[in-house]
């Protein structure tokens, strides 16, 4: 696998005012660095609209990472804004990724529908939302680990990435 740069947000109330510990931030980072991704840069901000934008933008307009994963304020909550933040400042959505956590969750559990997680592209970026709890964060992000990594390498490329099972590849065996 190529080395790809990964910024985790976590986005929490409690957890930016210190009332609670963020574990889902971390095991995220774990998780990626196992993948052999460089972290690049991690943060936690309060539910508020203007400062995830703010992140967002920092991570693929400044810092220019391939990935951003995004913890917390998916839920139905009205302080759970992290969709719309993110939906401000992509340029292209990329529909199948939540569809894809959403559909591993509810073999877990049927509450899986309830995320409204969001996942797109800015620029050479791609942001992920990811539920705030650690272990629905995990399991989401390993439901969509494979095709993130093939989406990323598009990203990194001028053309397109080598897709072994496209059309053209398998009429010229």
């Amino acid at each position: 696998m190529k080395h790809f740069t990964a910024a985790v947000i976590t986005v929490s109330d409690k957890g930016y005012r210190g009332e609670r510990v963020d574990t889902s931030g971390p095991a995220l980072c774990a998780l990626l660095k196992e993948q052999g991704y460089e972290i690049a840069y991690t943060s936690m901000v309060p539910d508020e609209a203007e400062q995830i934008r703010a992140e967002l933008l920092k991570c693929a307009d400044e810092k220019k990472l391939s990935l951003v994963l995004t913890t917390g304020g998916t839920g139905f909550s009205t302080r759970d804004i992290t969709p719309e933040a993110t939906k401000a400042v992509l340029e292209r959505e990329t529909p199948g990724i939540p569809e894809l956590m959403r559909a591993e969750s509810m073999k877990i559990t049927p509450r899986g529908c309830l995320s409204r997680s969001v996942a797109g592209i800015r620029g050479r970026t791609l942001i992920i939302n990811l539920p705030g709890s650690e272990k629905a964060a995990k399991e989401n992000i390993l439901a969509v680990l494979e095709p993130m990594e093939h989406g990323l390498e598009m990203l990194d490329t001028e053309g397109s990435a080598d897709c072994a099972d496209s059309p053209a590849k398998a009429a010229a065996k």
